[in-house]
């Protein structure tokens, strides 16, 4: 214990050293006995002070930029404007740090681009918008420019403030668009007409998870901050604490959000006397109140809701932990909530409610703990009941009024002004871009014979070294080239693994040669269909078998997230994409052709900037998930005091139907689309087996929020990348490629999950099957097609 408690005391100045929360977790990595620190803000925006700046001052640079060097006219009340403008957000570093030439600059080419007339006059909206437009990119009164993420450079600004607001694709080349988008390129034309026939396929971006900014949720101030540390494959022990606890928070600040967890003042005043309002009678609401672990110290016999990390013992017994103290579980009255519809095992963060019982009453060998704050608490936690924490739907998070059917209309103390892909925040061009998207995609706007390119193609479990799979995906191709050229997809996702045993560590599939055989087979078959390869994108997501973490794993669990193929492999299909464009014939205005993004495992895509997000994760969880699962024997005993007997549950629906419990109203409106074949089993509610187990499994992953919520022993996880797997906020749309779990595709609080499956169908031979998402609709559809 000396040992353990010292090298936990040595972490302290590299955690997060403002948090408040008197810690003592091992698994979080907190001392005994928690130091008092200084807290030292880590002040990573600058501000600015305002000034008043005389106009007489700002004359002569205003006549050098719009005059001298853009050939423009400056009016009286024009200067007037802009003068207050740098005064108010470049502040006193207007001169000395060069903000206000940088400002002077972009407006005059963003009034070059949109007026005519070589005069700018005060009066009109022209200018005041060009400068909001300018306002909204600038941080610390220096204008920020969008550029492509790199690893070790992140887009991100402080607070989320993003500068992100995407260009219009119609001029700018492929290289261009991945290149810094200057602000004079911000503005979109709302010309019906050429929004109508443009391809939704250029406001596609692919963010891989090393590109993904790096964020962290500061408990104090409750907001995300961006990471300054630079990323690496082998970091000090703290980025592992630093993981957990950043889950743990998200989930906390998450759940404290939740209306079961909040006292509402209205029902604290009739709780003294009931009274009868519009002939209902007003009761008050008993909300749910979580307990510290270290709290349960002196309190023996009391009941408790805990929000903890499960885990293990070195003696084998489950705990549960959380950022002050570990406390061991007896769940042999336990009941999961809902009865059998999620699965709970070690690595997950759960709602435990139950009995605490002291340590002197409890008989057992290591159940006890040292009896203080610090390691595992004394005594034992009987568990009543356990279930996962709430998931929270994307439009609450991030702060947007709600278009659903919910009765929530406006979401408070949403993370709206936080850039979580660095391609724009909710708030600084969430609005505009759905406004964009509904020109493009919008039922009246997109033409019925291009309403085709809003489609995605997503097919799993790509195995080229099987010759069947080779054959079914000339079919799916050959599916979609029937079509005329304005229906052709958007994209393609191709989902490994690219073969059946992992290469390049002595497995059925071959080594190095072998592995590029297969791409260059890949590549013919491509090559087939080059009207695909001219206009769609096509994204490839590898699995464990593929290099280089195959190498190292032979096939087992790999670290994640992976990397996208090596190049050394993939040089024909390149070449296959390079020869369709050049021989393709496409108007000169039209500069973007097809191509192939190598991508990394989870992966992420965007469309219109923060209005759609889809997630793809490949990963054998349905596998994983039975092998880990805990298993309660039986429903609570009669007289065991069940602590959610006067309360409604966590969820807020009625706990006596496992159907209301084990999914909600999203869910049970959305079109079912799992493949339900005559006489397949069903469960004891009458649910088909796989329909059950794609809910099961759906629930499970958006209510942790997390693609890997396993230990880190059993699933490693990069410690500095491993935000990439967060799903906070919810998506709009997740791909579990899971080739154990049946292929479904159904919504669960507004994100639409999907699992293709196995291209080549199992169980049914000569069959393919995939899954079509349209983005118009945002829903996913199952298809098949005979090879």
């Amino acid at each position: 214990m000396a040992t353990q408690s010292v090298s936990a005391v040595s972490l302290i100045p590299t955690i997060h050293d403002t948090n408040p929360i008197p810690s003592s977790s091992a698994a979080f990595g907190t001392p005994v006995h928690p130091l008092r620190r200084k807290q030292t803000s880590d002040a990573t925006t600058p501000s600015i002070l305002p000034i008043s700046l005389p106009v007489a001052t700002l004359r002569p640079l205003a006549f050098r930029t719009f005059t001298k060097k853009h050939d423009l006219t400056l009016t009286s009340s024009a200067l007037q404007i802009i003068t207050t403008f740098v005064g108010t957000h470049c502040g006193s570093g207007w001169r000395e740090e060069g903000l206000a030439e940088k400002v002077l600059d972009e407006a005059a080419k963003a009034w070059k681009k949109n007026a005519s007339s070589v005069i700018i006059p005060g009066e009109g909206s022209e200018l005041a918008d060009i400068l909001q437009n300018i306002a909204r990119c600038m941080v610390g009164g220096r204008i920020v420019h969008q550029r492509a993420p790199s690893r070790h450079d992140n887009p991100v600004q402080d607070q989320g403030y993003s500068n992100a607001l995407l260009a219009r694709p119609g001029g700018l080349s492929r290289d261009d668009s991945q290149q810094s988008l200057g602000l004079t390129s911000l503005d979109i034309e709302d010309n019906d007409e050429d929004l109508r026939a443009q391809s939704p396929r250029p406001w596609l971006r692919v963010v891989d998870a090393f590109d993904q900014p790096r964020l962290t949720y500061n408990a104090t101030q409750k907001m995300f901050e961006v990471v300054r540390k630079r990323a690496s494959l082998l970091p000090d022990p703290s980025s592992r604490l630093a993981l957990l606890r950043d889950r743990y928070n998200i989930v906390h600040q998450r759940l404290m959000r939740n209306e079961a967890f909040q006292t509402s003042a209205v029902a604290l005043s009739h709780s003294k006397s009931l009274q009868r309002s519009s002939s209902e009678l007003v009761m008050p609401q008993q909300a749910y109140k979580l307990t510290p672990i270290a709290n349960l110290l002196g309190r023996s016999g009391s009941t408790h809701v805990l929000l903890g990390l499960l885990g293990t013992s070195p003696t084998g017994d489950l705990i549960l932990s959380d950022l002050t103290g570990s406390i061991a579980l007896d769940l042999h009255h336990a009941r999961p909530v809902p009865e059998d519809g999620a699965w709970f095992t070690p690595g997950m963060i759960v709602l435990a409610e139950g009995l605490y019982e002291e340590e002197g009453s409890v008989a057992g060998p290591g159940l006890a703990g040292d009896g203080g704050v610090g390691g595992t608490i004394g005594g034992i936690f009987h568990v009543a009941s356990v279930g996962g924490p709430p998931c929270e739907r994307r439009e609450v998070t991030l702060g947007v009024t709600d278009t659903g059917k919910g009765s929530n209309t406006v979401a408070a103390g949403g993370f709206g002004w936080t850039d979580f892909l660095g391609v724009g925040s909710e708030r600084a061009n969430g609005s505009m871009m759905r406004n964009l998207e509904n020109k493009v995609l919008g039922k009246h706007h997109l033409a019925v014979r291009t309403q085709g390119r809003s489609r995605v193609v997503i097919l799993g479990e790509i195995n080229l070294d099987n010759s069947k799979t080779l054959a079914a995906l000339k079919q799916v191709l050959g599916v979609y080239a029937l079509e005329e050229a304005e229906q052709t997809p958007m994209a393609f996702v191709l989902i490994g693994n690219f073969t059946r045993y992992a290469v390049l560590a002595g497995g059925g599939s071959g080594g190095s040669i072998e592995y590029k055989e297969y791409f260059d087979s890949l590549a013919s078959v491509l090559s087939d269909h080059p009207t695909m390869l001219e206009d769609s994108t096509f994204i490839f997501v590898p699995g464990d078998n593929d290099p280089w973490a195959s190498a190292f794993s032979a096939g087992a669990t790999a670290v994640l997230p992976k990397r996208g193929l090596p190049e050394m492999y993939t040089s024909r299909v390149k070449r296959a994409f390079a020869t369709a464009n050049s021989e393709a014939k496409r108007p000169t205005n039209q500069k973007l052709g097809g191509e192939a993004i190598w991508s990394t495992n989870p992966s992420r895509l965007t469309m219109f900037g923060p209005s759609q997000e889809m997630v793809i994760f490949r990963d054998d969880l349905s596998g994983r998930l039975r092998r880990k699962a805990l298993r309660f024997e039986a429903v609570a005993e009669p007289g065991f005091p069940d602590a959610t007997a006067d309360r409604a549950p966590i969820d807020g629906r009625d706990a006596t139907s496992q159907e209301h419990v084990e999914i909600d109203g999203a869910i049970e409106s959305a079109e079912s689309l799992v493949p339900n074949a005559r006489g397949q089993e069903t469960t004891p509610t009458g649910i088909p087996s796989d329909l059950h187990a794609a809910r099961k499994l759906v629930k499970t992953m958006l209510d942790q929020g997390y693609l890997s919520p396993f230990p880190l022993t059993d699933r490693p996880v990069l410690w500095d990348f491993g935000g990439s797997l967060s799903l906070y906020p919810l998506p709009t749309a997740l791909v579990l490629m899971d080739p154990e779990a049946p292929p479904f595709a159904l919504t669960y609080e507004g994100c639409h999950a999907m699992n293709p499956g196995p291209l080549v169908a199992q169980g049914k031979r000569g069959v393919a099957q995939w899954i079509e998402y349209d983005t118009r609709t945002r829903k996913g559809k199952m298809r098949d097609v005979r090879f």
